[in-house]
């Protein structure tokens, strides 16, 4: 009887610690398990076909908040992804602390997403997003872009500093800043050359920022009104990635993008629609490894698979616009959407102009508030495809050469079915 006693006492004076440090803290686990079945069907290449999650929708993670008074709050989050059906868990999401306040808004340090990814337009808007029938990237009807700047699946930027604003009389305001001035940042964590002037996270996790003194920034606005049973959405945006040293030594000039869009949902109905006007691309020319769906058929960028459709070409212009419909039948949602991107001739490579037409049809039927599964079909028109060595970067100033990975140009139709559960 004195052993469990003394075991008790143990375990509660080694307990003390832990309760005492998480009062007045809230944490909360949250994520997503997804896997869907995808075949995949290119121009001149064999059907193929995975079950997994190449997406990366899947993630899990902790939210933190503390209570400070006064309605001031103290946030933490850190997020990781993984791949479901392949056995992946490295992708390393949002990692990022903060302040809120219910007057002022919401101010993030670390690693965070843009907004235009989550607050103007982007993932918002396409309810397939994180799933191999998404518009981004692949798609070719919403920027890819592996900079984070984009509204790339499994994106985001380092090393930065985003505010929310509060809602004020339906406004709201986001802005984003990645203050890269450390000459020796390097936004791939990979070393070489390829970190001095390619835009951070190609065929990786997705970042921002460089060297030799660059800043990157991003700015948004949106506003929200109800009138006669109609709700109306209006947003935009300016987004800037600025050329570092070595890229303008080849010939590449400070990225800008300017984004537009718009919502309007009366009962079960909902149209959206968007688009995006892109100058001297750099982040733009590139998608990341979930926007391309180069996992599906299971293969590497460099073999042929994949897809980049929303790539502009290397210091050049183009534009993309997307728009999309929604019916809700029930607990079953009808989509319907697509787009078009048309990147012009021209860049650091003089590259030939290339257009990427598709639309999607599925519907995401839910079998509770947390669980889902969905499916449909989506086939990308190729126009004029450049092959990949029409697009490469070439020799750098160091002399090194560098090719972008190269991926199938031709037409491609996908079929998917998946299910999905959020905690």
């Amino acid at each position: 009887m004195k052993k469990k006693l003394i075991a008790l006492a143990a375990a509660g004076a080694l307990a003390a610690p832990v309760v005492a440090s998480a009062q007045g803290t809230n944490v909360t686990i949250f994520g997503r398990v997804q896997a869907e079945y995808s075949l995949v069907d290119f121009a001149s290449q064999p059907s193929q076909g995975a079950l997994q999650d190449n997406s990366r929708s899947s993630r899990w993670g902790l939210h933190i908040t503390e209570d400070l008074g006064n309605g001031f709050k103290a946030n933490a989050r850190i997020e990781q992804g993984l791949n479901a059906g392949s056995g992946s868990a490295l992708t390393p999401r949002e990692q990022w602390v903060g302040l809120s306040s219910n007057q002022w808004g919401d101010v993030k340090f670390g690693r965070v997403q843009s907004p235009f990814k989550d607050f103007a337009g982007g993932m918002t808007i396409d309810p397939f997003a994180y799933t191999t029938l998404q518009a981004n990237g692949a798609g070719g009807t919403m920027s890819g872009g592996a900079n984070g700047l984009g509204s790339g699946a499994n994106t985001f930027v380092n090393s930065a500093i985003r505010y929310d604003s509060a809602s004020i009389e339906g406004f709201t305001f986001a802005a984003l800043l990645m203050p890269g001035d450390a000459n020796t940042l390097d936004p791939l964590q990979t070393g070489g050359i390829a970190s001095s002037f390619l835009p951070g996270g190609l065929g990786s996790n997705g970042n921002t920022g460089g060297r030799n003194g660059e800043f990157d920034g991003q700015a948004a606005a949106k506003y929200h009104a109800d009138f006669m049973g109609m709700g109306f959405d209006i947003f935009g945006g300016y987004s800037r990635d600025n050329a570092n040293n070595l890229q303008k030594s080849i010939g590449l000039r400070t990225e800008e993008v300017w984004r537009v869009g718009a919502s309007w949902a009366w009962e079960n109905f909902k149209l959206s629609g968007q688009y995006e006007d892109i100058n001297n691309a750099i982040g733009s020319a590139t998608c990341s490894t979930a926007a391309a769906l180069v996992a599906n058929p299971l293969d590497t960028p460099g073999s042929g698979s994949g897809q980049c459709n929303s790539a502009m070409n290397w210091g050049g212009d183009g534009n993309i616009w997307f728009a999309g419909a929604q019916y809700r039948l029930g607990n079953t949602t009808l989509v319907a959407q697509g787009g078009m991107t048309k990147a012009h001739a021209g860049g650091v490579n003089a590259a030939a102009a290339r257009k990427a037409d598709s639309f999607t049809v599925g519907a995401i039927h839910n079998l509770s508030k947390r669980t889902s599964i969905f499916g449909g079909y989506q086939h990308v028109y190729i126009s004029n495809p450049n092959g990949a060595a029409a697009n490469d970067l070439g020799v750098a100033a160091s002399g090194v050469s560098y090719a972008a990975p190269s991926y199938a140009t031709g037409n491609r139709s996908t079929y998917t079915i998946g299910v999905r559960h959020n905690f």
